[in-house]
C-alpha cells in the first residue's frame, strides 16, 4: 500500500519525475506486480491528461475560427476597429501603460557630451513625458545593462546617439527587446544601408536581381551626392516632362531632403515629416520649408498632389526593397517597436519622378546658410516632434484613478484578451502594434503616413509587387490588412474633416485659442522663457540649461576669442534681444580675457512699446594663455606677430629662438631708447620655441632690439610729474593709459568711470599734478551732431587752463584706428592758435581692434588689418617730423591681439576693476570736474577732506599689454630723468 501511495504522488509530475519515481519504487523493494500496476496507472493518467489538452486545443481552434470572422468584420468596419483598439488600450493595457509612463529611459551619449543640446533635448522631453532618464556613454559602461546583470529588462526606452550605434546593436542582438520596449535603431536598416564599395548593400542582394529601383547605387556612400546628369537607374518615365500646372515646370530642378520616421520594420510602418530641406539649382544654400508649400510653389495646386504621391511611393519602394533583403522579412523581428530616423535626398530634374541620390540613417541638414544653428535647431524641433509622437505624455490622473485589474483580467491580457466580449483576440505583440499605430494616426501632428497608405495594387507601378509577387507582401498579411484599413480610415476621415481628435490633439496636445478671443491677445508673449540656449562653439553651462534657471556661467579656453549665441524661445510670440531692448536676436560676441557678461532680454512687443518680460544672464570666463613655470633649462623665444593673424608679410609669425642670451650687464649697457617706436619684439622663456604651451607667459616682456625703455619707480615718477598737467584726448584706449598713469602716480586709483565726455582730476600727486580727458570721437551721435576733432581739442584746452607753454604741459592724443594725418595737422594748428607750441605732444598710434567678425560694429578683413600697418607707419613718421613724441602701440598689440579684455571692439587691453579692500592711504581725495556736451557746464564737483583721508573704495588697472605701452608713455614724458631699470623688470 505504501508503494501505491508513493506511486500516486509521482503520477502528477513531469516525465522526468515519473521515471525518477519508478527508480524510487525499485529502491523500496516494491514487488513486480505492484510496479507494473503503478506503471499502468501512470500511463492511464497521462492519456487522460492528453485528451483533456486536445479538447482545450479544439476549443481554441474554434475560437480562432470565430476570430477570423471577426477580423473580416473589422476589415469592413475600420471605424469599429479604431474604437476597439482605443478601448482595449485604455482598459486592457492600463497596467502596461502605467509601467511605461513610470518607466526608465536610457540615453547612450556615445561621442556626445552630456551637456550637448541634443542630449539635453532627449532628457528634457522624456522627463516631460513621464520617464525616469539615465545616461551612459555606452551600453557596456552601464551597470544595469551589462550582460551579466539581468540584461536591463527594466527599461522602456533606449536612445542611442552618434557613436553608440555599435554598442546598441550588440545589446539588441544579445538580448532582444520585449514587444513594449523601444530603441531608436532598427537592426535591419543598419545592415541594408551599408556602403559596400560604393554600392548600397541591399542592392547587391540576389532577391532584387533584375529589379530597377529609383536610386543611384552609391546612395549609401558617405560622400556628397552627385547631381550632375540623371543616374543610370532612371527609367524612361522619370525623364518625361511635366504636363500642366505652372508654365515654368521645366525648371523644376531641385534637391530635396525628406525626413522619414520608421516606427516598425516588420511590418513596415513609416511616416514623413512635413518639414523638408530644399536646394534649387539656382540657389547656393539649402533652406527649410514645408513639403506641400514647396510643391505648390513650384508646380501648382493640382500637380503638387501628384508629386507628393510619387515621392511617397519612391521612398516606400526603397524601404520595402531594403527590408526584403533582410532576415526579418520572413521571421519575427528582433525589436518589434524599434524606430529609425532616415534622411532621403531626392533629386528632381524636370520630372515628377524623383531619384534617391543619398540615403542616411540619421537626420542631416547639409548646405544651410547657418548649418550649426539653423540645422541643429531644425533637427531638434524635429526630434521633439518624434519623441512626442512615439511617447505621449502620461496622464497622472488616469494613472491614479484607474481600477486595478483582477487576476482574471490580467490573464486575459496575457492571452491577448480573447475571452473579452468584442475583443480583437490578437497576440499581445500584434495588439500592441495596432494600438500604437492607431494612436500615431490619431495624433500625427506634423507627420504624414508614408506606408502603409493603401493596398499594393492601388500603387502606381509598384515595382516590388510586380517583380517579386507574393514574396513582397511581407510578414503576417492579415496584420498588414488591418494596418492598411486603419490608414485608409484615417485618411478618409481627415479629408472630410470629421475628426474630433484632430481638433483635440493637433500639435501634440496644444489647444488653439478660442476664435472669439480678442485678436490682439494672440501675439502676446505669455510664456517668456527660453527653450534652449545655443552657442558656437558649444559651451558647458553651469548649471545645465533649464528653462526656469535665469543665470548661467561658462568657461572657455584661451584660444576661443568669439562666441556666437542664439537663444531660442518657447513661444514664437516672445522676442529676444541681446544686451539691449533693440539688440540683435543672434550675435557674434568677442570674449575677452577674464569675465564677460551677456544679457538675454525676452520682450513682449504686442503693444506699441516693448516690455521686458524676463532676463537671462550668461557669464563667460575666458582663461588666460596656458603657461608653464620657468625651469632652469629654458630658452628665450621671441615673436613679432601671431600666426593666427599675419599682419606683416615681411616678418615671420610665431615663436623663434632669440640668438644668444643677454645678460643683465649686457642689457644694462644698452642705451635708453630715443623714441617710443623703436623696433622690438615680445620675448618669453620656453622649454621649446616650437610649442608655445611650454612657455612661462607670466614672464613675457616687450624688448626693443637695440635699446631699452627706462622704468621709473614711484618717487621718480612723482618727481617727474610734479606741477604738470597731462591732457588726454582720444577713445577708451587712451582713457586706459590715463587711469594707469593716475594709479602709478597716486599709488591708488580712487575714481574710475567710463567717461564719454570731458573730465578733470585734481589733487593728483599731493595736488601737484592734474589730469584731464576728453572723449573723441563721439561715434554714438549722428554725424551732423558730432563735435569735430578741432572743436573737441579746443574745449579740452579751455577747460584745462591755465596751461604753461612748456613741456610741463603734456598732450596725449590717439586711439584705436581713427587717427590720421589730418588730425596731426589739426593738433599743430590748434596749438599754434592757442599759444601752446612748446608743450610736449605724445601721439599714441593705432592699435589692434575691429579685426573680429562681430555683429553690430564694423569689422576689418585681413587685407584691411594689413593696410593698417602702412597707415600706422605714416602716422609715426609724420608725428616725429612735427617734433612730437610717439608710441607705436600697433606693433605692441599686433603680436598679442588675442589678449584683449572686455569690449565689443576687441581693442581694449586694459580693464579697471574694484579692489575688495581699499589700498594704502592717499594724499587727499580727488577733486573731480565733469563737463557734459557742448555747453561746457561744470557738474559733479567733489572736494576732499584732510590728507590723511582713507578712501572708501579703490580700483586697479589690469592688463599686461596696456601696462607696457603706458610705461613707455611715462618714460617718454620723463625722458630726461636718469633711471636704472627697464620696462618689464618689476
Amino acid at each position: 500500500m505504501v508503494c501505491l501511495l508513493t506511486l500516486s504522488r509521482h503520477i502528477s509530475a513531469e516525465v522526468g519525475m515519473f521515471f525518477r519515481g519508478i527508480w524510487t519504487l525499485r529502491r523500496r523493494c516494491c514487488t513486480g506486480p505492484l510496479l507494473l500496476l503503478g506503471i499502468a496507472v501512470g500511463l492511464l493518467y497521462h492519456t487522460v491528461d492528453r485528451n483533456g489538452t486536445e479538447f482545450k486545443n479544439d476549443q481554441r481552434v474554434q475560437m480562432n475560427k470565430s476570430v477570423m470572422f471577426d477580423h473580416n468584420l473589422l476589415l469592413r468596419n475600420p471605424e469599429r476597429l479604431a474604437s476597439l483598439l482605443e478601448t482595449s488600450q485604455n482598459y486592457g493595457f492600463m497596467q502596461q501603460s502605467k509601467r511605461s509612463c513610470a518607466g526608465k529611459a536610457i540615453i547612450l551619449t556615445g561621442q556626445n557630451s552630456p551637456t550637448d543640446t541634443e542630449v539635453q533635448l532627449f532628457r528634457r522631453v522624456l522627463q516631460q513625458q513621464g520617464y525616469h532618464v539615465d545616461q551612459a556613454r555606452y551600453a557596456e559602461t552601464r551597470a544595469s545593462l551589462r550582460q551579466d546583470r539581468r540584461d536591463g529588462k527594466d527599461w522602456s526606452v533606449f536612445v542611442c546617439l552618434k557613436g553608440s550605434e555599435k554598442s546598441c546593436l550588440r545589446k539588441i542582438n544579445f538580448a532582444p527587446p520585449q514587444y513594449h520596449q523601444r530603441v531608436n535603431i532598427i537592426p535591419a536598416f543598419s545592415g541594408a544601408f551599408l556602403d559596400m564599395g560604393g554600392v548600397c548593400r541591399f542592392l547587391t542582394d540576389s532577391k532584387l536581381a533584375g529589379v530597377i529601383l529609383p536610386i543611384v547605387p552609391s546612395a549609401c556612400a558617405s560622400s556628397a551626392p552627385s547631381q550632375d546628369g540623371i543616374p543610370y537607374t532612371v527609367t524612361a518615365e522619370r525623364t518625361k516632362p511635366i504636363k500642366g500646372g505652372n508654365s515654368d515646370n521645366h525648371n523644376f530642378n531641385a534637391t530635396v531632403n525628406i525626413y522619414v520616421l520608421v516606427t516598425s520594420a516588420t511590418p513596415l510602418i513609416a511616416f514623413i515629416h512635413r518639414t523638408v530641406l530644399v536646394k534649387t539649382h539656382l540657389a547656393k544654400n539649402s533652406y527649410a520649408t514645408e513639403l506641400q508649400v514647396f510643391f505648390r510653389k513650384m508646380l501648382g495646386p493640382v500637380i503638387s498632389n501628384q508629386a507628393r504621391v510619387h515621392m511617397k511611393h519612391v521612398v516606400s519602394q526603397i524601404l520595402r526593397a531594403a527590408l526584403l533583403t533582410t532576415q526579418e522579412s520572413t521571421a519575427s523581428p528582433r525589436c518589434l517597436l524599434c524606430f529609425q530616423l532616415l534622411t532621403f535626398t531626392l533629386h528632381y530634374n524636370a520630372s515628377l519622378h524623383p531619384v534617391v541620390v543619398k540615403l542616411r540613417t540619421d537626420l542631416h541638414f547639409d548646405g544651410m546658410l547657418d548649418p550649426h544653428f539653423d540645422g541643429q535647431i531644425t533637427k531638434e524641433y524635429m526630434l521633439e516632434d518624434v519623441l512626442k509622437l512615439l511617447f505621449p505624455a502620461c496622464n497622472s490622473e488616469a494613472m491614479g484613478a484607474g481600477p486595478l485589474l483582477s487576476i482574471k483580467e490580467q490573464n486575459q491580457i496575457k492571452h491577448g484578451g480573447c475571452d473579452w466580449p468584442n475583443s480583437p483576440c490578437l497576440p499581445p505583440d500584434e495588439l500592441y502594434l495596432l494600438q500604437q499605430f492607431n494612436q500615431h494616426l490619431n495624433t500625427s501632428g506634423p507627420f504624414q503616413l508614408l506606408y502603409p497608405i493603401s493596398p499594393p495594387d492601388d500603387l502606381h507601378h509598384d515595382v516590388i509587387q510586380r517583380s517579386l509577387g507574393v514574396q513582397a507582401q511581407g510578414w503576417r498579411p492579415a496584420l498588414m490588412a488591418l494596418l492598411q484599413e486603419l490608414s485608409l480610415y484615417y485618411m478618409r476621415r481627415n479629408q472630410t474633416g470629421r475628426s474630433f481628435h484632430d481638433l483635440k490633439n493637433r500639435g501634440h496636445g496644444e489647444t488653439h485659442p478660442d476664435q472669439s478671443e480678442d485678436r490682439s491677445q494672440k501675439g502676446r508673449c505669455v510664456d517668456p522663457h527660453l527653450r534652449q540656449l545655443y552657442t558656437d562653439p558649444p559651451m558647458v553651462l553651469m548649471p545645465a540649461f533649464n528653462t526656469w534657471v535665469k543665470e548661467y556661467r561658462a568657461e572657455v579656453p584661451f584660444d576661443v576669442i568669439t562666441i556666437r549665441i542664439r537663444p531660442e524661445p518657447v513661444s514664437p510670440h516672445c522676442h529676444i534681444h541681446l544686451d539691449e531692448h533693440r539688440g540683435p536676436r543672434m550675435a557674434n560676441y568677442p570674449v575677452g580675457l577674464g569675465n564677460s557678461r551677456i544679457n538675454i532680454l525676452m520682450t513682449d512687443e504686442s503693444a506699441a512699446e516693448p516690455v521686458v518680460m524676463t532676463i537671462y544672464t550668461l557669464h563667460i570666463y575666458r582663461e588666460s594663455r596656458p603657461s608653464l613655470p620657468m625651469f632652469d633649462d629654458y630658452v628665450m623665444c621671441s615673436f613679432v606677430q601671431d600666426c593666427g593673424l599675419v599682419v606683416r608679410l615681411d616678418q615671420p609669425c610665431g615663436l623663434e629662438p632669440v640668438p644668444g642670451r643677454r645678460s643683465e650687464e649686457a642689457q644694462a649697457s644698452l642705451p635708453p631708447c630715443l623714441s617710443g617706436d623703436e623696433t622690438g619684439r615680445w620675448v618669453v622663456p620656453c622649454l621649446s620655441c616650437t610649442d608655445n604651451r611650454t612657455c612661462d607667459w607670466r614672464e613675457v616682456t616687450w624688448q626693443p632690439d637695440s635699446c631699452y625703455h627706462p622704468l621709473l619707480d614711484q618717487p621718480q615718477l612723482q618727481t617727474c610729474m610734479m606741477d604738470r598737467k597731462v591732457l588726454f584726448i582720444g577713445d577708451s584706449t587712451n582713457r586706459g593709459m590715463m587711469y594707469y598713469l593716475m594709479e602709478r602716480v597716486n599709488t591708488t586709483l580712487e575714481d574710475w568711470d567710463k567717461a564719454h565726455d570731458t573730465i578733470i582730476y585734481h589733487n593728483l600727486n599731493q595736488g601737484r599734478t592734474i589730469a584731464s580727458y576728453s572723449y573723441y570721437p563721439q561715434f554714438w551721435l549722428p554725424k551732423a551732431q558730432r563735435p569735430t576733432f578741432q572743436r573737441a581739442l579746443e574745449q579740452l584746452i579751455e577747460r584745462s587752463r591755465p596751461l604753461e607753454d612748456t613741456p610741463q604741459t603734456v598732450l596725449v592724443a590717439g586711439g584705436v584706428q581713427w587717427l590720421n594725418l589730418n588730425h596731426l595737422r589739426t593738433i599743430q594748428q590748434v596749438l599754434k592758435s592757442e599759444g601752446l607750441q612748446n608743450i610736449l605732444v605724445v601721439v599714441k598710434s593705432l592699435g589692434m581692434g575691429f579685426h573680429l567678425p562681430i555683429d553690430g560694429i564694423r569689422s576689418l578683413p585681413l587685407s584691411g588689418v594689413q593696410e593698417l600697418h602702412h597707415v600706422n607707419k605714416d602716422i609715426l613718421e609724420n608725428a616725429k617730423y612735427l617734433g612730437y613724441e610717439v608710441i607705436d602701440t600697433f606693433s605692441i598689440t599686433m603680436g598679442r591681439y588675442k589678449e584683449f579684455l572686455q569690449g565689443r571692439c576687441a581693442c581694449h587691453f586694459h580693464e579697471v576693476y574694484k579692489l575688495p579692500f581699499p589700498t594704502a592711504a592717499s594724499e587727499g581725495k580727488l577733486k573731480i570736474l565733469r563737463y557734459a556736451g557742448e555747453s561746457g557746464t561744470r557738474a559733479n564737483v567733489h572736494t576732499g577732506p584732510q590728507p590723511s583721508y582713507q578712501p572708501d573704495v579703490s580700483y586697479h588697472v589690469k592688463g599686461q599689454v596696456n601696462k607696457v605701452y603706458s610705461e613707455i608713455l611715462l618714460s617718454r614724458i620723463c625722458a630726461n630723468r636718469a633711471v636704472s631699470r627697464t620696462i618689464g623688470q618689476q
